[in-house]
Protein backbone atom coordinates (compact mmCIF):
# COMPACT_ATOMS: atom_id res chain seq x y z
CA UNK A 1 0.00 0.00 0.00
CA UNK A 2 3.14 2.40 0.72
CA UNK A 3 4.32 1.31 -2.63
CA UNK A 4 1.32 2.02 -4.86
CA UNK A 5 1.02 5.31 -2.53
CA UNK A 6 4.49 6.72 -3.29
CA UNK A 7 4.00 5.32 -7.02
CA UNK A 8 0.72 7.59 -7.36
CA UNK A 9 2.09 11.30 -5.75
CA UNK A 10 5.12 11.05 -7.66
CA UNK A 11 3.21 10.68 -11.08
CA UNK A 12 0.69 13.35 -9.49
CA UNK A 13 4.25 15.29 -8.62
CA UNK A 14 4.44 17.75 -11.78
CA UNK A 15 0.61 18.61 -11.19
CA UNK A 16 1.70 19.64 -7.39
CA UNK A 17 4.66 21.41 -8.21
CA UNK A 18 3.40 23.36 -10.88
CA UNK A 19 -0.06 24.43 -8.64
CA UNK A 20 1.69 25.27 -5.70
CA UNK A 21 4.72 27.68 -7.90
CA UNK A 22 1.77 28.56 -10.26
CA UNK A 23 -1.87 28.53 -8.23
CA UNK A 24 -0.73 28.63 -4.58
CA UNK A 25 2.06 31.08 -4.13
CA UNK A 26 0.18 33.60 -6.39
CA UNK A 27 -2.47 33.70 -4.04
CA UNK A 28 -0.62 33.84 -0.82
CA UNK A 29 0.69 36.69 -2.56
CA UNK A 30 -1.91 38.26 -3.50
CA UNK A 31 -3.35 38.17 0.10
CA UNK A 32 -0.11 39.62 1.35
CA UNK A 33 -0.17 42.41 -1.22
CA UNK A 34 -3.74 43.51 -0.21
CA UNK A 35 -2.33 45.53 2.59
CA UNK A 36 -0.61 47.45 1.11
CA UNK A 37 -0.61 50.45 -1.65
CA UNK A 38 0.98 49.68 -4.90
CA UNK A 39 1.05 51.19 -8.33
CA UNK A 40 3.76 48.52 -9.68
CA UNK A 41 6.34 51.41 -9.92
CA UNK A 42 7.19 52.74 -6.08
CA UNK A 43 7.54 50.33 -3.44
CA UNK A 44 4.24 49.42 -1.54
CA UNK A 45 3.09 51.08 0.94
CA UNK A 46 1.77 49.55 4.18
CA UNK A 47 -1.73 50.32 4.78
CA UNK A 48 -3.02 47.36 6.41
CA UNK A 49 -7.17 46.55 6.05
CA UNK A 50 -7.47 50.16 3.73
CA UNK A 51 -8.56 49.02 1.02
CA UNK A 52 -10.38 46.32 2.01
CA UNK A 53 -12.52 49.60 4.08
CA UNK A 54 -12.45 51.47 0.31
CA UNK A 55 -14.07 48.65 -0.81
CA UNK A 56 -16.91 48.86 0.76
CA UNK A 57 -17.54 52.46 -0.13
CA UNK A 58 -16.95 51.60 -3.53
CA UNK A 59 -19.60 51.60 -6.06
CA UNK A 60 -18.31 49.50 -8.56
CA UNK A 61 -17.37 47.20 -6.38
CA UNK A 62 -21.29 46.33 -5.41
CA UNK A 63 -22.24 46.57 -9.11
CA UNK A 64 -19.48 44.64 -10.89
CA UNK A 65 -20.61 41.15 -7.78
CA UNK A 66 -24.28 41.74 -8.97
CA UNK A 67 -23.67 41.55 -12.50
CA UNK A 68 -21.28 38.59 -11.75
CA UNK A 69 -23.85 37.08 -9.79
CA UNK A 70 -27.00 37.78 -11.89
CA UNK A 71 -24.37 35.89 -14.83
CA UNK A 72 -24.10 32.85 -12.35
CA UNK A 73 -27.43 32.95 -11.25
CA UNK A 74 -28.74 32.24 -14.68
CA UNK A 75 -26.23 31.05 -16.79
CA UNK A 76 -24.98 27.76 -14.94
CA UNK A 77 -28.26 26.27 -14.59
CA UNK A 78 -29.58 26.98 -17.84
CA UNK A 79 -25.88 25.13 -19.27
CA UNK A 80 -26.64 22.15 -16.79
CA UNK A 81 -30.24 22.05 -18.34
CA UNK A 82 -28.28 22.31 -21.79
CA UNK A 83 -25.55 19.95 -21.12
CA UNK A 84 -27.61 17.53 -19.90
CA UNK A 85 -30.48 17.28 -22.69
CA UNK A 86 -27.71 17.10 -25.31
CA UNK A 87 -25.99 13.96 -22.56
CA UNK A 88 -29.38 12.27 -23.10
CA UNK A 89 -29.48 12.37 -26.98
CA UNK A 90 -26.42 11.67 -27.59
CA UNK A 91 -26.74 8.45 -25.30
CA UNK A 92 -29.14 7.02 -27.33
CA UNK A 93 -27.90 3.47 -29.25
CA UNK A 94 -28.10 5.13 -32.64
CA UNK A 95 -25.76 4.67 -35.46
CA UNK A 96 -24.05 7.88 -35.73
CA UNK A 97 -23.74 9.25 -31.94
CA UNK A 98 -20.16 9.20 -31.48
CA UNK A 99 -20.04 12.41 -34.12
CA UNK A 100 -22.80 13.93 -33.10
CA UNK A 101 -21.13 14.00 -29.70
CA UNK A 102 -17.58 15.19 -31.07
CA UNK A 103 -19.74 18.12 -32.80
CA UNK A 104 -20.95 19.20 -29.56
CA UNK A 105 -18.13 18.89 -27.78
CA UNK A 106 -16.04 21.16 -29.74
CA UNK A 107 -17.20 24.63 -28.96
CA UNK A 108 -15.55 24.07 -25.63
CA UNK A 109 -12.50 23.67 -26.76
CA UNK A 110 -11.99 26.59 -29.02
CA UNK A 111 -9.98 29.39 -27.69
CA UNK A 112 -11.75 32.23 -25.71
CA UNK A 113 -10.89 35.46 -27.69
CA UNK A 114 -12.03 33.51 -30.92
CA UNK A 115 -15.31 32.39 -29.20
CA UNK A 116 -16.13 36.25 -28.55
CA UNK A 117 -15.01 37.20 -31.75
CA UNK A 118 -17.54 35.16 -33.09
CA UNK A 119 -20.20 35.91 -30.97
CA UNK A 120 -19.53 39.72 -31.51
CA UNK A 121 -20.09 39.24 -35.21
CA UNK A 122 -23.27 37.47 -34.49
CA UNK A 123 -24.77 39.90 -32.41
CA UNK A 124 -23.96 42.49 -34.50
CA UNK A 125 -27.24 44.57 -34.43
CA UNK A 126 -26.95 45.04 -38.50
CA UNK A 127 -25.57 42.64 -40.12
CA UNK A 128 -25.29 39.60 -37.45
CA UNK A 129 -26.40 36.53 -38.28
CA UNK A 130 -28.93 36.00 -35.21
CA UNK A 131 -30.96 39.29 -36.28
CA UNK A 132 -30.50 38.33 -39.80
CA UNK A 133 -32.77 35.19 -38.52
CA UNK A 134 -35.33 37.71 -36.70
CA UNK A 135 -35.83 39.30 -39.53
CA UNK A 136 -36.94 36.37 -41.37
CA UNK A 137 -39.71 36.09 -39.18
CA UNK A 138 -40.06 39.66 -39.09
CA UNK A 139 -38.72 40.47 -35.62
CA UNK A 140 -36.56 43.28 -35.26
CA UNK A 141 -33.73 41.82 -33.07
CA UNK A 142 -32.66 44.48 -30.37
CA UNK A 143 -28.91 45.49 -30.33
CA UNK A 144 -27.79 43.11 -28.42
CA UNK A 145 -24.03 43.54 -26.45
CA UNK A 146 -24.42 47.26 -27.87
CA UNK A 147 -27.36 48.23 -25.34
CA UNK A 148 -26.96 47.82 -21.69
CA UNK A 149 -30.60 46.60 -21.22
CA UNK A 150 -29.73 43.65 -23.58
CA UNK A 151 -25.50 43.26 -22.94
CA UNK A 152 -25.76 41.10 -19.54
CA UNK A 153 -28.82 38.58 -21.49
CA UNK A 154 -26.02 38.60 -24.55
CA UNK A 155 -23.48 36.95 -22.15
CA UNK A 156 -25.62 34.69 -20.63
CA UNK A 157 -27.26 33.46 -24.13
CA UNK A 158 -23.45 33.15 -25.35
CA UNK A 159 -22.10 31.14 -22.27
CA UNK A 160 -24.59 28.43 -23.55
CA UNK A 161 -22.05 27.64 -26.17
CA UNK A 162 -19.48 25.86 -24.02
CA UNK A 163 -21.70 23.49 -22.32
CA UNK A 164 -19.56 20.48 -23.95
CA UNK A 165 -17.40 19.96 -20.90
CA UNK A 166 -20.48 19.38 -18.94
CA UNK A 167 -22.22 17.00 -21.32
CA UNK A 168 -19.18 14.41 -21.05
CA UNK A 169 -19.08 14.17 -17.43
CA UNK A 170 -23.51 13.46 -17.60
CA UNK A 171 -22.85 11.14 -20.59
CA UNK A 172 -20.18 8.93 -18.50
CA UNK A 173 -22.43 9.31 -15.64
CA UNK A 174 -25.49 8.15 -17.53
CA UNK A 175 -22.90 5.23 -18.71
CA UNK A 176 -22.39 4.32 -15.45
CA UNK A 177 -25.84 3.85 -14.00
CA UNK A 178 -26.71 -0.01 -13.42
CA UNK A 179 -29.26 -1.44 -16.08
CA UNK A 180 -30.83 -3.20 -13.63
CA UNK A 181 -32.43 -0.09 -12.05
CA UNK A 182 -34.23 0.85 -15.47
CA UNK A 183 -35.51 -2.85 -15.39
CA UNK A 184 -36.62 -2.67 -11.73
CA UNK A 185 -38.41 0.90 -12.55
CA UNK A 186 -39.82 -0.71 -15.59
CA UNK A 187 -41.56 -3.81 -13.59
CA UNK A 188 -43.16 -1.17 -10.72
CA UNK A 189 -44.80 0.35 -13.29
CA UNK A 190 -42.31 3.67 -14.61
CA UNK A 191 -43.01 5.47 -17.42
CA UNK A 192 -40.36 6.98 -18.95
CA UNK A 193 -40.32 9.95 -17.15
CA UNK A 194 -40.80 8.17 -13.84
CA UNK A 195 -37.50 6.55 -14.70
CA UNK A 196 -35.60 9.84 -15.47
CA UNK A 197 -37.21 11.41 -12.29
CA UNK A 198 -36.56 8.50 -9.85
CA UNK A 199 -33.67 6.79 -11.41
CA UNK A 200 -31.51 8.95 -13.69
CA UNK A 201 -31.52 12.22 -11.85
CA UNK A 202 -30.72 10.14 -8.41
CA UNK A 203 -27.72 8.34 -9.99
CA UNK A 204 -26.61 11.50 -11.51
CA UNK A 205 -26.38 13.97 -8.52
CA UNK A 206 -23.07 13.53 -8.34
CA UNK A 207 -22.51 14.61 -11.58
CA UNK A 208 -24.88 17.08 -11.12
CA UNK A 209 -23.09 18.58 -7.72
CA UNK A 210 -19.58 18.37 -9.48
CA UNK A 211 -20.79 20.43 -12.80
CA UNK A 212 -22.76 22.88 -10.72
CA UNK A 213 -19.44 23.46 -8.48
CA UNK A 214 -17.44 23.89 -11.87
CA UNK A 215 -19.94 26.04 -13.50
CA UNK A 216 -20.58 28.22 -10.28
CA UNK A 217 -16.38 28.79 -9.78
CA UNK A 218 -16.14 29.34 -13.83
CA UNK A 219 -18.87 31.60 -13.81
CA UNK A 220 -17.56 33.92 -11.21
CA UNK A 221 -14.29 34.09 -13.00
CA UNK A 222 -15.70 35.15 -16.39
CA UNK A 223 -13.72 38.02 -17.86
CA UNK A 224 -12.30 37.03 -21.66
CA UNK A 225 -16.24 38.14 -23.19
CA UNK A 226 -16.40 40.62 -21.57
CA UNK A 227 -13.06 42.54 -22.24
CA UNK A 228 -12.91 41.56 -25.83
CA UNK A 229 -16.37 42.20 -26.50
CA UNK A 230 -17.50 45.11 -24.52
CA UNK A 231 -14.64 46.32 -22.46
CA UNK A 232 -17.01 46.10 -19.57
CA UNK A 233 -19.68 48.42 -21.07
CA UNK A 234 -21.91 50.09 -22.08
CA UNK A 235 -22.17 51.85 -19.14
CA UNK A 236 -20.53 49.43 -16.88
CA UNK A 237 -23.39 46.88 -17.96
CA UNK A 238 -20.82 43.85 -18.38
CA UNK A 239 -18.40 45.23 -15.28
CA UNK A 240 -18.13 41.23 -14.38
CA UNK A 241 -16.08 41.33 -11.04
CA UNK A 242 -12.79 39.89 -12.86
CA UNK A 243 -13.22 42.68 -14.98
CA UNK A 244 -13.21 45.26 -12.34
CA UNK A 245 -10.17 43.63 -10.64
CA UNK A 246 -8.25 43.83 -14.18
CA UNK A 247 -9.09 47.50 -14.54
CA UNK A 248 -7.97 48.18 -10.77
CA UNK A 249 -4.16 46.21 -11.55
CA UNK A 250 -3.49 46.92 -14.68
CA UNK A 251 -5.35 50.03 -16.27
CA UNK A 252 -5.28 51.97 -12.84
CA UNK A 253 -2.36 50.28 -11.63
CA UNK A 254 -3.22 49.63 -7.97
CA UNK A 255 -2.48 46.25 -7.22
CA UNK A 256 -3.08 46.82 -4.20
CA UNK A 257 -6.61 47.03 -4.32
CA UNK A 258 -7.12 44.82 -7.20
CA UNK A 259 -5.30 41.90 -4.84
CA UNK A 260 -8.25 42.85 -2.45
CA UNK A 261 -10.52 42.59 -4.65
CA UNK A 262 -9.06 38.94 -5.50
CA UNK A 263 -9.91 38.03 -1.86
CA UNK A 264 -12.84 38.70 -1.70
CA UNK A 265 -13.56 36.50 -4.76
CA UNK A 266 -11.76 33.82 -3.02
CA UNK A 267 -13.59 34.04 -0.25
CA UNK A 268 -16.40 34.61 -2.18
CA UNK A 269 -16.41 30.96 -4.34
CA UNK A 270 -14.39 29.14 -1.22
CA UNK A 271 -17.74 29.83 0.89
CA UNK A 272 -20.23 29.25 -2.06
CA UNK A 273 -18.19 25.49 -2.66
CA UNK A 274 -18.27 25.04 0.69
CA UNK A 275 -22.24 25.56 1.15
CA UNK A 276 -23.12 23.44 -1.99
CA UNK A 277 -20.82 20.59 -0.47
CA UNK A 278 -22.51 20.90 3.09
CA UNK A 279 -26.12 21.07 1.01
CA UNK A 280 -25.25 17.89 -1.32
CA UNK A 281 -25.31 15.93 1.56
CA UNK A 282 -29.30 15.92 1.54
CA UNK A 283 -29.66 15.13 -2.54
CA UNK A 284 -26.39 13.41 -3.48
CA UNK A 285 -26.31 9.80 -3.62
CA UNK A 286 -23.11 7.88 -4.17
CA UNK A 287 -25.12 4.04 -4.24
CA UNK A 288 -25.83 1.99 -6.62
Amino acid sequence: MKRNNLAGFIFISPWIIGFLLFTGAPVLYSFAISAFRWNLISSPEFIGFDNYVTMFHDSLFYKSLSITSIYTLFSVPLQLIVALTAALLVNQKIRGAKVFRTMLYLPSIISGVAVAMIWSWMFNPKFGVINQVLGWFHINGPEWIYNEHWSLPSMILMSLWSFGGAMIVFLAGLQDIPGYLYEAAELDGASRFGKFLHVTLPMLSPSILFNLIMGIITSFQVFTQAYVMTDGGPNNSTLFFVMYIYQNGFQYFNMGYASALSVVLFVIVFIVTMLQLKLSKRFVTYDK
